[in-house]
This record gives C-alpha cells, structure tokens and sequence, in this order.
C-alpha cells in the first residue's frame, strides 16, 4: 500500500502554475467555503423552512465535529506521516506558499468533513443539480490537498470513508427523529424519509 501511495502521489501532486496553485489555495481553506454554506442554508430554508433548517445545521454540525475528532483520534494513536514530512518525498513534491501542514495526516479531516457536508447535505435537499454542485465542493477541496503535498491519496481515501459513515449516521438519526417527533417538516409535504438500502 505504501508504494502505491506513492506512485499515487507522484501522479497527483504537480506543478499546475500560479493559476491552478490559486484556485487549489483557494479550495483548501474551510472558511472560504463559507459563501457556498450560507448558500445551502438558504436553499434549504426557502424548500423546508426554518425549522427544518436548522435541525438539518445541527445534524451537520455534529456530523463535522465527530469527523474531526475521529481524525485526531487516528492522527495521534495511529501516526501516519504526511508526504511534506516524508524525507524522501520531499524534494519531488510540489507545495504553494511553503505549506507544509501538520506532522501526521493519518485520516483528513477535509476529505472527511467535506464529503459528510456533501452526502448529508445531497440527502437533505435531494435535487440533482445540487448533489452536482456539492459533489464538485467535496472533490475540488479534497483534491487540493493532495495537489498542496500535505496528504497522501490513502489518507484522503480514509478521510472519505469515515465522511460517509459520519454522514449516514447523521442522516439515519436525523430522519428517524423527525419521524417520530414532526419537529422539522418540509413545506407542504411528508418530511423526507431514509431510503431503504
């Protein structure tokens, strides 16, 4: 697995110019992403009201704070370096404004909680151009990590993995309470309910 790592990595990680390097800059700060959150919220208000709002914020809310400390779970009882902290795989990688990230990297905490935000989200509204649109969030943020040199594909693919476990959850709870409690009804219709796998 650590060779194909890597290999992976290597493949990935490029120098894409002042452009690219910008936009993946860009891609990788939580906050920049605030704009498109605000925007979510206000999709989901305008469809379900207040209410369903904000119970679906809260469940987000959990479902980013239990990835994030899963990931510092991993990070100090598991230590996974990152590429930039690899000696032999520095010099072959490409990094933007000196940034080298944090010593471990074991699961990423942005692939982990932008793809929960992304799937929870995505089951939320159930519209396809928004599930697009969330999809490219998730992808852009979570490849500019790899694209930056702070983590290894295997990380951000953990990171993934533990985003929609935390996301399912988050939804299974979110859709049972709502069931049985009412406290969040989409306007004019049945609250939406968990598919069946």
């Amino acid at each position: 697995m650590n060779e194909l790592d890597r290999s992976l990595m290597l493949a990935l990680n490029f120098d894409g110019g002042p452009v690219m390097d910008a936009i993946m800059w860009f891609a990788s700060g939580i906050p920049n992403w605030i704009p498109l959150y605000l925007v979510v919220l206000y999709i989901v208000y305008r469809n379900y009201g207040w209410k369903y709002m904000l119970f679906a914020l809260l469940f987000v809310g959990l479902g980013v704070g239990l990835c994030d400390q899963v990931c510092n779970f991993f990070k100090r009882n598991v230590p996974y370096l990152r590429p930039t902290h690899t000696e032999d795989m520095l010099p072959y990688l490409h990094t933007v404004k000196g940034y080298l990230g944090g010593l471990m990297g074991t699961v990423s905490g942005h692939a982990s909680t932008s793809f929960c935000i992304f799937l929870f989200t995505s089951l939320v509204v159930r519209r396809k151009w928004f599930t697009w649109m969330m999809l490219v969030y998730m992808l852009l943020t979570t490849y500019s990590r790899i694209y930056l040199g702070v983590h290894w594909p295997f990380q951000i693919l953990f990171g993934w993995i533990l985003g929609v476990l935390v996301a399912l959850l988050m939804w299974w709870l979110f859709s049972r309470l709502n069931e049985r409690y009412r406290w969040a009804m989409p306007r004019g219709a049945e609250a939406p309910r968990a598919e069946k796998c």
